[in-house]
């Protein structure tokens, strides 16, 4: 099997069309019927429920309280767009943050969860951030794990990364695998 992937010679949102128009092709290709896609303040997310007319579209936010306390990034206006145009929104823990970000703000030590994270890093932030999401939307049941997805992420705004998956719980994180990698950042 030829697959193409697309680099990107810098991260960010100037790659966020590009992202999109690979990620639908693809999902129309393989039969895909679920895209997931990160977006902190909501608006790669409002970009991907337009881009994906048909699909099911689940946008994943920052969870409530990650930058300060008690406030959701994730604007209302966004959200309200999102969900007339049929998408939903999962707001939920991070995965690989949690109680390991707890440990590391009062220990100043790295926990587990800090650690996996920096592994995949290692492949671009979009790549950490798209196992991370896929889990997190298996662990709301909003996905299932016997399914391909198309799961998109970036590098701060915009969407720079696209990957297909198969989604895992994320107590079986060491079975998540990364089928095709669509488009990521070259660095």
């Amino acid at each position: 099997m030829r697959l193409e992937t697309v680099y990107f010679k810098r991260p960010g949102s100037e790659n966020t069309e590009e992202v999109l128009r690979i990620a639908g092709k693809r999902a129309e290709a393989l039969g895909i019927k679920t895209v997931l896609v990160a977006s902190t303040r909501g608006d790669t997310a409002v970009r991907a429920v337009k881009a994906f007319p048909g699909l099911r579209v689940i946008c994943v936010t920052h969870s409530t309280g990650f930058r300060e306390p008690d406030t959701q990034e994730f604007t209302e206006e966004n959200r309200k767009v999102v969900e007339s145009q049929g998408g939903t929104i999962l707001t939920a823990t991070h995965i690989f943050a949690g109680v390991s970000r707890a440990v590391r703000n009062k220990t100043s030590t790295t926990a587990l969860g800090d650690l996996v994270a920096h592994i995949l890093r290692i492949f671009g932030e979009g790549m950490k951030v798209v196992c991370e999401i896929a889990m997190m939307a298996a662990d709301s049941g909003l996905v299932r794990t016997d399914e391909e997805v198309i799961v998109i992420a970036g590098t701060g705004k915009g969407a720079d990364t696209a990957v297909v998956l198969t989604p895992v719980n994320s107590q079986n994180f060491f079975d998540l695998r990364v089928k095709e990698i669509l488009g990521k950042p070259r660095f």
